[in-house]
């Protein structure tokens, strides 16, 4: 197994720095192998079969290529999760996993009833209810295919998130139900930010879960306010996932839409990636 660690490292040394390499490392050993990383070093001397070999060398051509690992292995991690991710969905962020975590040390009902706009994979309901267990979570997106994807995550899971089709920008078009927490994670990217963005993620992940015209940029967060007025219980929270660069702009808008106790939150690199609102 060492001379295999040897050529992963040899190979992707001019395309990712060490650190991230290691973590490669990892993932790889344990998608292929089924090995912890503790195993790894007992099994340091192990003589890997030739499909395993042929395997990650596989795999390691497509990093090469900059493809996110996550599609490559058709996995990700998220709030002691593991989803399945593919193209179609966007790859969860740490960002959001300090949203979920947000959600869940804010004071609400214990049978609550939470409502995701724009699910993706899945992993924002998913996680709420793997910690709120008692909560009644219900999530929504326009794409067919992130809602496959959800809808396996949830089996793979074990649990129980309502998954439907719906394009929010067309909400008073039917019934909704009132919900004590309404939390999304829309399309923030302005298209003049595309130049500041890595390659892997635009060419991989889907653009529509992504970027938002720069004549305007507040498109979902404004329609979706403007439903949570109208949807949410009296004193019942909205959360946002926001732009780093339109933290004021978002705090007016819910503002102007008479929500109170609003609160920017910076994530751990500090940049204003939260917020959170009650009717």
């Amino acid at each position: 197994m060492q001379k295999t660690i040897q050529y992963i490292r040899a190979e992707l040394a001019p395309h990712y720095p060490e650190t991230e390499i290691s973590g490669f490392i990892q993932m790889i050993m344990n998608k292929v192998l089924g090995l912890s990383y503790t195993q790894m070093i007992v099994e340091k001397d192990r003589v890997l079969e030739t499909s395993e070999s042929d395997e990650i060398k596989a795999i390691v051509e497509r990093l090469k290529t900059h493809e996110p690992i996550q599609y490559i292995l058709g996995v990700a991690e998220f709030y002691d999760l593991e989803l399945n991710v593919q193209p179609g969905v966007l790859i969860p962020r740490p960002e959001t996993e300090e949203l979920v975590e947000w959600i869940c040390k804010t004071e609400i009902p214990a049978s609550a009833k939470i409502l995701d706009i724009g699910t993706g994979s899945g992993c924002i309901p998913l996680a709420l209810k793997n910690e709120l267990p008692t909560a009644e979570v219900m999530a929504v997106d326009v794409s067919e295919k992130a809602l496959l994807i959800a809808t396996e995550n949830a089996k793979k899971n074990k649990l129980d998130v309502a998954f439907e089709h719906a394009d929010i920008l067309k909400w008073p078009e039917r019934s909704w139900l009132q919900y004590d927490v309404i939390v999304s994670n829309p399309p923030y990217v302005m298209e003049r930010e595309k130049k500041l963005m890595e390659a892997n993620v635009l060419e991989h992940e889907p653009e529509i879960a992504l970027f938002v015209s720069d004549t305007d940029p507040l498109i979902f967060y404004r329609t979706i306010a403007q439903f949570a007025s109208k949807q949410l219980k009296e004193s019942g929270y909205l959360f946002f996932e926001i732009n780093e660069n339109l933290g004021d702009e978002m705090v007016a808008l819910v503002k102007q839409l008479g929500f109170k106790s609003i609160e920017l939150r910076r994530d751990l690199n500090g940049k204003n990636r939260m917020l959170k609102c009650q009717k």
